[in-house]
């Protein structure tokens, strides 16, 4: 009886395929590689893609909490600078507003019209109002001129408790500073006592 290796040959033996078919299977083969590889490409290029979207929307998020701190904070900052801004300009225009009235009353000073009878009323009106003019200009003085040194600017010392400016001073500042302050009064004072003095004598006679 014959063996069954007889009867079962190796199928690889009997290969039904031609040189030609083979050389088809190897194009078939090489094409769909090409494909493949195409398709790796394109995935490739699409995670890329999807990459710097998830970096830009990263950095879109990082942007916007950061910026959005800063804003607030400035926003803050801001809003304090023109409440600020508000109470100088204010300030500003009191000031602005009592030196005008200063200025109009001073230059409607004129000695010359006085009569004899009304000077030392008017005298001692007109050395009131240029006192006067004196002090609100020295207190406005810091206003003005914030950054002025303070030596540079000495009728202000007296003055800069009202606006801010307070320092302690000795006895004799002050009385040098208040000697400084009326020694022009004192001057005009006396010029206008004698010039009335001399006019009631020359009518006198």
């Amino acid at each position: 009886m014959p063996s069954d290796f007889t009867k079962d040959p190796d199928p690889y033996l009997e290969l039904q395929e031609s040189p030609e078919d083979l050389g088809d299977e190897v194009q078939k083969t090489n094409t769909e590689l090409e494909k493949l590889k195409r398709q790796l490409e394109d995935i490739e290029k699409q995670k890329q893609r999807l990459e710097e979207l998830k970096r830009r929307q990263d950095e879109l998020e990082n942007g916007r909490i950061d910026m959005t701190d800063k804003l607030t904070r400035s926003l803050v900052t801001v809003q304090r600078e023109i409440e600020e801004s508000q109470k100088r300009l204010e300030q500003l225009n009191q000031i602005f507003n009592s030196f005008t009235q200063h200025l109009r009353y001073i230059e409607g000073i004129n000695a010359k019209s006085w009569g004899t009878n009304e000077l030392p009323k008017e005298l001692s009106k007109a050395l009131s109002a240029v006192e006067d003019a004196r002090a609100d200009y020295a207190k406005a003085l810091p206003k003005i001129t914030p950054d002025l040194p303070v030596e540079a600017a000495p009728a202000a010392a007296g003055y800069e408790a009202e606006y801010g400016y307070a320092e302690e001073r000795g006895f004799v500042y002050w009385l040098k500073s208040g000697v400084a302050f009326t020694l022009p009064l004192w001057v005009l004072g006396i010029v206008g006592l004698l010039v009335w003095i001399w006019s009631i004598s020359t009518g006198t006679h």
